[in-house]
């Protein structure tokens, strides 16, 4: 059956890019869902006495180092071979591996496994940008990625009870394989449905940039720059804080199953209002470069400073969760943004490419700073006290967040078109006609 194609000039109601924006949404849910199972299941009960907080600290580095690992090259494999193909790889393999967890009975096994769940995992948010790309205008691509991005919140919000409910009920190789399994039906469906709208075809079929010759550029190098400093407190604030609100208040893991989603609540508003707010301000007159520089400014601010001058206010475990929420709203805000750049800057068939590199600074991020949070909670928690020892973790984190933010205020340069890199592309389009 021959597919209609997508009419770019009856997009407000065209139905069909909602339903293909929702597999991203819902691999992004399934992404986060996985990724996190183990941080719940080892954060008290038979896994705690397995994983100690260095060990925790030591596994999530395994994790971002197939993280990194996989960024390299993920993002260029997805652009060459398609959306379709290449999505449904990456959820194949990723899925896999968050299946394997359940044979793990030492700590190394589940660092094995969860390096592999990170080379699966990498793949997800090019093949989410690649899709938005090839569906929305750069108008409403804010929005869009907020929409799929939200994902990660979404799942993190589901994540808690439903792990916990499934470790109490089942125990906790039951629960990994139950998750698992989610993964291949969104497979199922994805791969008899999904298809490039013609309008795209063309641009996505258009020549490969190599990684290379987009590492050297101003836009690319500056953006993994900032991944390496920013990712990383998202990936603390949901790795950790389950241990933290364990640590600090003695919570259990039924109660934190529950009050744990208040801030990835808050932060899946800020992936919606982030990407509203610079449309927002783009109908309003402001250039999109500007606009998407005036909303990241203002996101990233939001979060380092919530994170510096939190321990300040934080005298209670509700407290403390009202701070994680303001940061973790400010950062899903600036991300729904930052995650529209490669569209403004490359050609559509380097979009993927240019997030897959970026995210090698997140990953390699992740890697160090995981392992320094774990190191850091042991040895300044038996100097001091665990209060305290979060409490330092959580400034030196609010000053990277500002680091991140001058470097993409300041070091980027305007986020307009590459004229090289759109000749480069054009040229190959002049030599096949």
């Amino acid at each position: 059956m021959k597919k209609k194609p997508f009419n770019s000039s009856n997009r407000n109601s065209s139905k069909i890019r909602w339903i293909m924006l929702s597999f991203a949404l819902i691999a992004t849910i399934l992404n986060y869902i996985d990724r996190l199972a183990f941080n719940y299941l080892s954060a008290d009960g038979a896994l705690r006495k397995l994983i100690s907080d260095e060990a925790f600290g030591y596994i999530g580095t395994a994790f971002f180092m197939g993280y990194m690992v996989s960024n390299l090259v993920s993002g260029f494999v997805i652009d060459k071979l398609g959306t379709r193909l290449g999505y449904s790889l990456t959820m194949a393999f990723w899925t896999t591996a968050s299946l394997l967890q359940a044979l793990a009975t030492l700590p190394l096994h589940f660092g094995i496994f969860r390096a592999l769940l990170g080379i699966g995992e990498a793949g997800n948010w090019p093949a989410a940008i690649k899709l938005t790309t090839e569906w929305f205008p750069p108008e409403e691509r804010s929005t869009a990625t907020g929409i799929f991005n939200s994902g990660a919140a979404m799942g993190a919000i589901i994540a808690p009870p439903l792990v916990v409910w499934l470790g109490s009920a089942y125990g906790w190789q039951e629960a990994f394989i139950a998750i698992g399994v989610l993964g291949y039906l969104w497979l199922a469906i994805f791969w008899f449905t999904y298809y490039t709208p013609e309008r795209s075809l063309k641009e996505s079929k258009a020549r490969i940039i190599a990684p290379w010759k987009l590492m050297k550029t101003r836009f690319v190098s500056s953006f993994t720059l900032s991944k390496l400093f920013m990712d990383p407190i998202w990936y603390f604030i949901t790795f950790w804080i389950g241990r933290y609100l364990v640590d600090v208040y003695h919570w259990e893991l039924e109660k934190i199953g529950w009050f744990v989603i208040l801030p990835f609540v808050v932060a899946d508003l800020g992936n919606i209002l982030g990407g509203l707010f610079t449309q927002y301000i783009i109908k309003r007159g402001v250039p999109l470069p500007r606009a998407r520089k005036i909303s990241v400014g203002i996101f990233g601010a939001l979060m380092g400073f919530s994170l510096i001058f939190g321990p300040l206010v934080i005298i209670s475990p509700a407290s403390a969760l009202v701070v994680l929420s303001i940061a973790g709203f400010g950062y899903a805000a600036y991300s729904s943004n930052t995650m529209a750049f490669p569209g403004d800057v490359v050609p559509q068939s380097a979009t993927a490419s240019v997030w897959g590199i970026a995210s090698v600074g997140s990953g390699f991020g992740g890697m160090i700073f995981q392992s320094i949070s774990g190191v850091a909670v042991k040895n300044l928690s038996i100097t001091y006290n665990y209060s305290t020892a979060y409490n330092i973790i959580f400034i030196g984190y609010g000053i990277m967040a500002l680091i991140a933010l001058s470097i993409v205020l300041f070091l980027m340069g305007p986020l307009v078109k590459n004229k090289e890199l759109h000749e480069y592309v054009e040229d190959e389009f002049l030599k096949r006609d």
